[in-house]
């Protein structure tokens, strides 16, 4: 549980990071300058001191990064800008636990007993109260196509994490042990291809435009990159590879509650009486969910 809660802690840093970074250069370019900057910096670990390019389960590896990084975090950038940071984590962490649960299940076999899928449902309710804006649902802020994107990056996040558990059972069937870090690189190559993809077809669409880069930039997409791809991907690895999908989804789900104190400091939003009593629903399912363990 303790990867999961540290995955937790760097995801909601990196929302946070992400959203001014897209806000700052738009979604596509923020995707990919984090992406690439996390592969530099992963690819000094794996092929200095980890398992680099190689072993048995790369191939699922790659091709659970083209579903996650690719494909999830494509949906993810592009929801940030149309929804904000809070109710696009809300949609990609809570949707992404029912999806990756089914999915295993499906799979992999590794079902959730009906004790741990009713804390799973509790922390998601927990979240959803916190964070849904029930009032605001009918603004224009709030359209189809962002709530499509953040379906489409819970999608990616939730069955790419299932492929990661199925890498990590191939790697230990073959007698090879895969670290976090180069579990996240092998993954991160996969999804380069797929945020090249995005990044060159926005130019395109918006090539009169010209490309924006205002001061201060940088500086979030380095702090997205450091806590999302190469931190928080670690510690995700790093629970993925010895507990079940459902279960580690269901605490990374928590992070959109971390994402209020977050904002509150850097975006000086003040959280609502409702956003603190479904965060302590959530956190209170999370505690019994581990306790339970």
């Amino acid at each position: 549980m303790l990867a999961a809660i540290l995955t937790t802690c760097m995801f909601a840093v990196s929302a946070v990071c992400a959203h001014r970074s897209a806000a700052m250069l738009g979604g596509a370019t923020a995707n990919l300058a984090r992406l690439l900057l996390a592969a530099a910096l992963l690819a000094v670990w794996a092929h200095g001191f980890g398992a680099g390019l190689g072993g048995a389960a790369l191939p699922v590896f790659l091709l659970s990064g083209v579903v996650g990084f690719g494909v999830g975090d494509l949906g993810f950038f592009q929801a940030l800008p149309r929804l904000g940071s809070r109710l696009t984590v809300l949609i990609a962490q809570c949707m992404a636990v029912p999806i990756a649960a089914i999915t295993e299940w499906l799979w992999l076999g590794t079902g959730l007993t009906l004790s741990q899928g009713f804390w799973c449902g509790w922390i998601l309710a927990g979240v959803g109260i916190a964070l849904t804006p029930v009032r605001d649902l009918g603004r224009s802020g709030y359209r189809l196509s962002g709530i499509l994107y953040a379906v489409m990056a819970a999608g990616g996040q939730g069955m790419g994490a299932v492929m990661s558990r199925k890498a990590f059972a191939m790697a230990a069937a073959a007698s090879e042990s895969v670290d976090g870090m180069s579990a996240a690189y092998q993954r991160i190559l996969g999804g380069l291809l797929v945020a090249f993809l995005g990044w060159w077809v926005a130019r395109w669409r918006c090539r009169e435009r010209g490309p924006r880069r205002p001061r201060g930039a940088w500086a979030w997409v380095a702090g997205n990159s450091l806590a999302g791809p190469v931190l928080g991907v670690t510690c995700y690895q790093w629970a993925l590879k010895t507990t079940p999908t459902g279960l580690v989804l269901s605490i990374v789900a928590i992070t959109p509650l971390l994402v209020i104190p977050l904002a509150a400091w850097i975006e000086h939003e003040r959280p609502t009486r409702r956003s603190l009593a479904g965060g302590a629903v959530a956190v209170a399912g999370a505690i019994a969910l581990a306790l339970g363990r």
